[in-house]
């Protein structure tokens, strides 16, 4: 059987459903059917904030990986699909250089039925990812310039800790009377801001979770040379490719270990031939 075949076969006459309140469906939905010829849906009223917010209000469940499959369980638990799509997105240092923030995704595809769970990755440094305390209209507008509003949402709330949170502002004229009236408050001396980092807000990490959904389709296409299950994804690497300016070794993946979830066969692969100078700690200290 080819690998379309295995594929298709795996999919046949299941009902695949996309665990998502924040428009995610408008990036995975379409690839799903270009690449793979599945139809998937969201459950309707589906709330996916119980299981963790970017703006605190909510504690996440469990790591990144586990919230995103809490997410896809939750969904074939409401809907009786066969499959569900989740993904999970976090802030943090990025691994290579810890002064930079990165965005992690990642997206899992569930069929608890066939114990198979395949998840797909992205990381980058193209975020606008970010917070401040401000205490001027002028800070403001800057602060919302830098990230890219309106098109990128923003949040605003009188300290970091308060309940009290303004999402959804579309305007500049609404960012400007809200952040006027918050300022002009009898204690306040400055208000929060941060970037509103909820998918449907963020085109920016929209574009992340497109990566992160693509890597996992991809997985989903690779078979395993033993068995043939789909799925026969990365699980380990190993750094050292060398940069293509100096010749040092860095910090970069170069070979990375495949593992079949059902037989348990491994293979190393090589990807790559050289590491670009800016991941090179020497080419760029």
């Amino acid at each position: 059987m080819s690998i379309h075949t295995h594929v298709e076969a795996f999919f046949k006459n299941k009902r695949v459903v996309i665990a998502t309140m924040h428009k995610k469906e408008n990036i995975i939905r379409p690839l799903l059917k270009k690449m793979l010829g599945v139809d998937a849906y969201v459950p309707e009223g589906f709330n996916t904030d119980v299981f963790g917010t970017f703006t605190r209000e909510v504690k996440r469940t469990g790591d990144q990986l586990e919230a995103a499959k809490a997410k896809a369980r939750a969904a074939l638990k409401i809907t009786g699909a066969d499959i569900a799509i989740a993904s999970e997105g976090s802030f943090s240092a990025h691994p290579l250089f810890p002064q930079v923030t990165s965005n992690l995704e990642v997206v899992v595809l569930l069929d608890p039925k066939n114990a198979i769970e395949i998840v797909g990755h992205a990381q980058t440094t193209h975020t606008n990812f970010d917070q401040a305390y401000v205490s001027s209209l002028e800070e403001v507008m800057s602060f919302a310039k830098r990230i890219g509003f309106p098109e990128h949402g923003i949040i605003v709330r009188k300290s970091e800790t308060s309940k009290k949170i303004y999402k959804d502002i579309q305007t500049w004229e609404e960012l400007e009377s809200l952040s006027k009236k918050l300022l002009k408050g009898f204690f306040t001396k400055r208000i929060f801001l941060e970037a509103d980092m909820r998918a449907h807000r963020n085109p920016t990490r929209m574009i992340s979770i497109e990566q992160a959904a693509l890597d996992m389709i991809e997985s989903i296409t690779r078979t395993c040379p033993q068995c043939a299950r789909i799925g026969f994804s990365k699980k380990k690497y190993i750094k050292g490719l060398n940069c293509s300016s100096c010749g040092l070794s860095t910090d970069v993946p170069g070979i990375f270990l495949y593992e079949c979830e059902g037989c348990l066969t491994q293979e190393e692969r090589k990807e790559g031939d050289v590491a670009p100078p800016e991941m090179c700690s020497f080419c760029n200290p």
